[in-house]
């Protein structure tokens, strides 16, 4: 099982947004230095605690501070920009990247977003899926282009000059394209079907119990019947310290918990959005019975480095088989222990879950 890093992020009010930024970078150093996989990074444009408004741009200052560490947007949200601006600016990237790129791709969820751009009353899933059609177009087709996918019409067939070299996009570096990744969210998505019918990958969100994200393979596999378990990410909230009493209170317990104020956020969100199901543990549980608690004891896994491997195996006997443990990254309250966190995880942690010597 391999070890990724995922970050949405999600800072207290009253921080510089400057020193979000660095520590948000610095995190994704720290598990390039760790031997993560790869590292998505999330965008909004009107959350005051979730502070990267273009994972593109955030990701562009890492290339030269990250060595092996694939750098994924986490995601770039299509209903928010013109596709053939995502291909060519996704290719870009590619290169100056060396080929570490992954494009982690989503509709656009948050309404406040949508309603800044003025899309609030469009349907966002079919843009985004229009979106897909032209990026992909762009990406294995050749000049002059001609595409029509619903809203949009992509063209360079009146400009085009192939001696002057215009009217031509570039197309990435990896071929025949980077790997694109879903995030799948809902239980039983149609989603992560339609997913696997494009060979794109999927992520199962964080925020989300055991027994929805177990619906999630299935699913993907009537979109593409024998795809291997290898494929599938999997976030989750996890907290890994020295001390067992400081793993619970910093991981749960505590006011200052930066885990606490992360879920108490999600569900509150998720309460507004009339998405709270995501946090029921059956369909009829009654939404008084969805508190802060319940959600923190479900979604974080944390403890000593023995404890934290023997719940992520128990995890993965529950949801079958996955490929990439993803870890979610939170405001560094205490960044001695965040950074401790991601160590006994790569060092300590993922060892015994992939059933190897742990040295120390």
């Amino acid at each position: 099982m391999k070890l990724g890093y995922c970050s949405m992020p999600m800072h207290p009010p009253g921080r510089p947004w400057a020193d979000t930024l660095a520590e948000d970078r610095e995190a994704v150093i720290v598990a390039d230095r760790l031997g993560f996989h790869d590292a998505f990074i999330g965008e909004h444009l009107t959350d005051r605690y979730e502070t990267i408004t273009n994972s593109l741009v955030f990701l562009a200052t890492l290339i030269p501070q990250t060595r092996q560490i694939k750098l994924a947007t986490g995601t770039t949200n299509l209903s928010h920009t013109h596709p053939a601006l995502v291909a060519v600016q996704s290719a870009m990237f590619d290169h100056l990247a060396g080929g570490r790129f992954i494009l982690g791709i989503s509709p656009g969820a948050l309404p406040s977003d949508a309603e800044l751009l003025g899309i609030l009353d469009e349907d966002r899933n079919q843009m985004f899926a229009e979106a897909i059609d032209v990026i992909l177009g762009l990406w294995g087709g050749q000049p002059p282009y001609s595409l029509r996918s619903g809203r949009f019409a992509v063209s360079t067939e009146r400009t085009i000059d192939l001696d002057l070299g215009v009217g031509v996009v570039p197309k990435p570096l990896q071929s025949p394209r980077p790997e694109i990744v879903g995030t799948v969210v809902a239980p039983y998505s149609q989603g992560a079907t339609a997913m696997g019918a494009r060979d794109f990958h999927p992520l199962s969100a964080n925020f989300l119990l055991p027994r929805w994200v177990a619906t999630h393979w299935p699913k993907y596999l009537e979109g593409k019947p024998g795809a291997s378990p290898q494929d599938w990410r999997i976030a989750r909230t996890v907290f890994v310290a020295d001390d067992d009493a400081v793993a619970q209170a910093y991981g749960r317990d505590d006011p200052g918990s930066p885990y606490r104020f992360y879920y108490a956020q999600m569900l509150a969100k998720m309460r507004k959005l009339g998405r709270l199901g995501l946090f029921k543990t059956h369909r009829d549980q009654p939404d008084d019975e969805v508190t802060l608690d319940s959600v923190l004891d479900q979604l974080v896994i944390t403890g000593t480095p023995d404890a934290v491997a023997d719940q992520i195996l128990a995890f993965a006997d529950e949801v079958g088989p996955f490929g990439e443990l993803v870890y979610a990254g939170l405001d560094w309250v205490d960044p001695k222990l965040a950074r401790r966190s991601m160590e006994l995880l790569a060092e300590k942690v993922m060892p015994q879950v992939n059933g190897q010597p742990v040295s120390g």
